[in-house]
């Protein structure tokens, strides 16, 4: 059973990285969706929304959610799913997380949110002159 991946991100942010990551791929190898938040609709309904995705996304292996900025709209719509059955939240998504995430579609989610966390972390560098 795959674990199904949900993006919800300020605007446009989390479509475009996964266009990004598919034309990267070839391919999504996840069951996914992506939630668009928008300041000029009702948190709740967002909410309420994410709470129906998260649903039909789970097949039995769980949502890994991935949102943009902790603190911000779409991290707390995101946080208000942490009580939905087998769902685990991680903030901050960045290309190299997607991308390290969709490279291990066989792992459970757990194993998952290790690979994102290492993937985020990893993927930012200072490249400066040497």
């Amino acid at each position: 059973m795959k674990v199904g991946l949900l993006l919800i991100t300020h605007g446009s942010i989390g479509q475009s990285l996964y266009d990004a990551v598919v034309s990267m791929l070839g391919n999504c190898p996840l069951n996914t969706r992506v939630l668009s938040i928008t300041q000029d609709h009702d948190p709740e309904e967002q909410i309420q929304q994410a709470k129906d995705i998260i649903r039909s996304l789970n097949h039995g292996g769980g949502v890994l959610v991935l949102t943009d900025m902790y603190g911000s709209t779409p991290s707390n719509i995101a946080c208000a799913l942490r009580d939905e059955k087998e769902v685990s939240i991680v903030t901050g998504v960045n290309l190299p997380m997607l991308v390290r995430i969709l490279n291990y579609p066989k792992l459970r989610l757990e194993q998952l949110v290790q690979k994102a966390l290492s993937a985020g972390s990893e993927g930012v560098m200072s490249c400066q002159k040497k």
